[in-house]
């Protein structure tokens, strides 16, 4: 099995969510003002746009790294592995003789 480098996992979880932070970052905040929210807290608007942009991303990338990390096999979450049970066994075998006799 071909393994994936790291830079292009980290890339395939970053981009999406980059994407998906500047959509929702521009849906958000056309429809609430953060201004309104923080007015006491004296922080400027720009300043303002950048937490919702920095949150809705990390957001994005912690939902997009546990779909990645969710959708591995148990095997190789665990590292090692286990033996089949005998149900397992036997099923390999019976499709093992289906194949062998339609050939």
């Amino acid at each position: 099995m071909d393994v994936i480098p790291l830079i292009q996992r980290i890339v395939a979880i970053l981009w999406p969510s980059f994407l998906v932070a500047g959509i929702a970052t521009i849906i958000f905040t056309t429809a609430f003002d953060p201004v309104l929210f923080f007015d006491n807290h004296g922080i400027g608007r720009l300043s303002l746009y950048s937490i919702c942009f920095f949150l809705f991303w990390f957001f994005g990338a912690t939902t997009a790294a546990l779909t990645c990390y969710f959708l591995k096999p148990c095997s190789m979450v665990r590292k090692t592995c286990t033996k089949p049970d005998a149900a397992e066994q036997e099923s390999k075998t019976v499709a093992e003789k289906t194949v062998a006799s339609m050939q």
